[in-house]
């Protein structure tokens, strides 16, 4: 999966798809852990820290098993303005996890994020990295978890 992307890359410059071969491992083995930060270090002939510090900055990659639904949801300025602090408070009591939980079943994990880009329509929620809801009411916020089986 990995070789297609480094055709694209100079041979001396491979470490500069780090970020790409993260996201294939992470999408294979569920998230960027130690040993898909080894694997991609090793693929790209740069250090494991390499990889770790790649992995820990951006917050697209989960360097822990997330849940069966991962739920972001935004609390940057415009988002907070319009409720989502609140309903970010409200689902860490209602899970029972705080930031980057995952509920007891497995069945979500809940990650506050600082901007999905939709300060407009805020505020935000990001589901399983596909599905943005904007205008998120607490009802809303009801349905959405209601649909996550």
């Amino acid at each position: 999966a990995l070789a297609p992307v480094l055709q694209r890359y100079p041979p001396d410059k491979k470490e500069a798809a780090m970020i790409p071969a993260l996201r294939i491992g992470q999408e294979i083995f569920g998230y960027a852990g130690t040993a898909v930060q080894q694997l991609c270090a090793d693929r790209l002939g740069t250090s494991p820290a390499r990889a770790e510090e790649v992995a820990t900055f951006y917050v697209m990659f989960h360097t822990h098993p997330t849940g069966k639904h991962l739920l972001e949801i935004c609390t940057n300025v415009s988002c907070c303005l319009a409720g989502a602090d609140r309903m970010f408070e409200q689902l860490k009591r209602r899970l029972g996890v705080e930031n980057g939980g995952t509920t007891k079943d497995g069945r979500i994990t809940l990650r506050e994020v600082e901007c999905l880009g939709s300060c407009g329509t805020a505020p935000a929620v990001l589901v399983d990295e596909k599905v943005m809801e904007e205008r998120v009411s607490p009802q809303k916020l009801e349905t959405i978890l209601g649909s996550l089986q």
